[in-house]
């Protein structure tokens, strides 16, 4: 067994959620991967069991009677500083989580949760409970200066980079909440086009900046007008060379941040159509970033599914039978083929019982 799987099968998870039937369903899926799982319906309920025992991992609900999540992790860190603290939020709770995240929670997941995302989360979270741990050791062994100013430099350079990601997503936060049809697009595209990412095998640092890009994509949308972002109608032929421009202002504002690496071409390169007719610098097929083809994907699945002032939803299947039509034309065709497998795969804990059922 590889060692990250027998780390998974060790950890311990706190399952708390006021939901029977939800908190039901994260108890049996965790279960049947093979990690040890306990389960609190109430904050203090979970306080008591976080006191008594040693857990790697809290998967917490935010919205709970009585004692909410919020409320709930800086106590179970000041009990446990070692407990990894994972969010189960709604979208309309981003403010709230964001709330979590600066009290020391570590990663939030969104309902419904899809199994994937799931699995994904917690292997992240160990991880980064695992990095968290050695950083305070480090010193006790870490003898040389080099050395030593090497981790420091790491560490001051991957708390600027997540300082920056916060403030740049607050202000896409920001622009969203001015309009009821934007609310969320970024936060579901980034993480449609993960998804599509990890199906195109891409390696976790490239799904990771995938994931990034798509929460920024939209970043430049704050310097088009307000008039036309809010027009219900068609747009004529100058309010959509304006509105085209946000491309380029996204990548502009991102630029001088070279942290940021491919992140910046994403977002700058996401409208190109893999036939060249796409903008801003009509680029064409494997020219374009493989982070851009990807979000151009998302985006366009994300409009199909939601409803927006000039059309009604669709539903997955038909918004994938829709994306099909611009194969090759719009969109990659090795893009739509991972788009197709990953809303084929798409399960969310609605089905657990069916799906993981005993046999």
């Amino acid at each position: 067994m590889s060692e990250q799987g027998m780390v998974e099968q060790q950890a311990r998870i706190l399952v708390v959620d006021d939901d029977d039937a939800l908190r039901n369903a994260l108890v049996r899926f965790l279960s049947n991967q093979g990690f040890s799982v306990c389960a609190a319906s109430t904050g203090p309920e979970a306080l008591k069991l976080v006191g008594g025992d040693a857990f790697e991992i809290m998967l917490l609900d935010i919205r709970m009677p009585g004692m909410s999540g919020i409320d709930v992790v800086p106590e179970a860190l000041h009990q446990d500083p070692d407990l990894a603290i994972l969010m189960l939020s709604a979208l309309s709770d981003a403010t709230s989580a964001a709330i979590c995240m600066q009290r020391g929670a570590i990663d939030y997941l969104t309902k419904p949760i899809e199994l994937n995302d799931l699995s994904k989360a917690i292997v992240r979270a160990l991880r980064r409970r695992d990095t968290l741990m050695q950083s305070r050791e480090i010193s006790s062994w870490l003898k040389e200066e080099v050395q030593r100013r090497t981790q420091e430099i790491v560490r001051e350079r991957q708390k600027q980079q997540q300082l920056t990601v916060s403030t740049l997503e607050a202000l896409v936060n920001a622009l969203e909440a001015k309009h009821p049809w934007l609310s969320g697009h970024s936060a579901r595209v980034a993480a449609f086009a993960a998804t599509v990412a990890h199906h195109m095998e891409l390696s976790d640092d490239d799904v990771e900046d995938v994931r990034m890009a798509g929460r920024l994509h939209d970043l430049g949308k704050i310097g088009v007008r307000e008039s036309v972002l809010n027009k219900g109608g068609k747009l004529s032929d100058q309010e959509y060379q304006h509105i085209k421009q946000h491309v380029l202002i996204g990548s502009q504002i991102l630029a001088p941040l070279e942290h940021l690496g491919q992140i910046v071409a994403f977002v700058r390169s996401h409208h190109e159509h893999w036939d060249g007719t796409g903008y801003p610098d009509g680029l064409a097929g494997d020219d374009i970033p493989i982070g851009a083809r990807i979000i151009c994907a998302a985006e366009l699945y994300d409009a199909l599914t939601t409803t927006r002032p000039y059309q009604e939803k669709l539903a997955p299947e038909a918004a994938v039978a829709r994306m099909r039509t611009l194969s090759g034309s719009v969109l990659d065709p090795a893009v739509v083929d991972a788009v197709t497998s990953s809303v084929e795969a798409r399960r969310t804990l609605v089905f657990i019982e069916d799906e993981i059922a005993p046999q």
